[in-house]
């Protein structure tokens, strides 16, 4: 008899491994997600990555969308009814209280190799602190944030240009593969305790993380693999930088100093290094070619970037 699998995801990364275990020799027995949320300048209401998933495979999934779980005795009463054997956790984006906890073996898989990184944007950090590799974790989940026993890792090498999308497809592609792995061998392994001595803790990401000014070429880069997706990266007047590539890390600049205009690129210098700049926008207008930009703003060689 399959066992009966409880899913609580909410982003198209959590719809990755749902799909995966949808293919699998497991039952999912109900999906928890967060509430529909209006979205874009009308307010549109728009149900969750995972749930629209679901509706668009016409799946026959019970969905629920409580806006808590914390005091709710109707979502604990709807989790105890699907009588799960596991629940499995995957960018919710709430914490699970202890009376739910309770109800069956509750494992998280989150994007960090724990104990590095607790919180809500490891990705996103392992990609500021310019890490090697980075990875998904699967634990068992507790009331601490993201403190609970390990019971498996996947590594991922980290390449000199990758950004956050690409790293947040590959882990979650990763923890597909993991959260079977970790359900077939689960009778089996034995849960490893956190080293509380190299616990590092991450935030949520805010808008004003991606402002950047050009004092180390190596450090804006990093942020805007970190950000490129949102929330971007942007100088103090409100110009974003897209498609950027570091070119090095060594050479001592007039910060902003555009330093060669090519066909269809410029290239900026920092304090410390220089960056290829393909396209810039600026605020409440489209992204353009950064050629085309500096040309419309009267800059040339020898201007500095605002």
């Amino acid at each position: 008899m399959s066992k009966r699998i409880l899913f609580m995801g909410t982003p198209d990364y959590a719809s990755i491994i749902f799909a995966e275990l949808l293919e699998s020799n497991y039952e999912i027995v109900g999906l928890f997600t967060q509430p529909d949320k209006p979205v874009g300048r009308k307010q549109i209401l728009t149900p969750p990555h995972i749930k629209q998933f679901c509706l668009d495979k016409n799946l026959d999934i019970p969905i629920y969308q409580p806006i808590k779980l914390r005091n709710n005795e109707e979502a604990k009463k709807q989790i105890s009814d699907l009588n799960p054997d596991f629940i499995i956790v995957a960018a919710y984006g709430q914490i699970l209280p202890k009376e739910i906890l309770d109800i069956a073996p509750c494992i998280n898989l989150h994007a960090s190799l724990l104990p590095k990184y607790r919180g809500a944007s490891p990705i996103q950090e392992s990609l500021l602190n310019d890490d090697y590799f980075t990875g998904v974790t699967s634990m068992l989940m507790e009331e601490g944030l993201d403190s609970g026993d390990i019971l498996g890792f996947q590594y991922l090498k980290i390449t000199n240009t990758m950004e956050v999308s690409q790293a947040f497809n590959e882990l979650s592609h990763i923890a597909a593969k993991l959260t079977i792995t970790t359900l077939d061998n689960f009778e089996n392994i034995n849960p490893k305790k956190q080293d509380e001595s190299e616990v590092t803790f991450c935030k949520k990401i805010k808008k004003d993380n991606g402002l950047v000014d050009f004092s180390s070429a190596k450090k804006l880069y990093l942020k805007y693999k970190a950000y490129s997706y949102w929330p971007g990266i942007f100088l103090e007047s409100g110009l974003k930088l897209k498609d950027i590539e570091l070119l090095e890390n060594e050479s001592s600049n007039k910060s902003g100093n555009i330093l060669e205009i090519k066909k269809d690129y410029i290239i900026v210098a920092c304090s410390q290094g220089s960056l290829k700049i393909k396209t810039l926008q600026a605020p409440s207008k489209k992204a353009v070619c950064s050629v085309d930009y500096i040309r419309g703003q009267r800059l040339e060689e020898g201007s500095v970037l605002v």
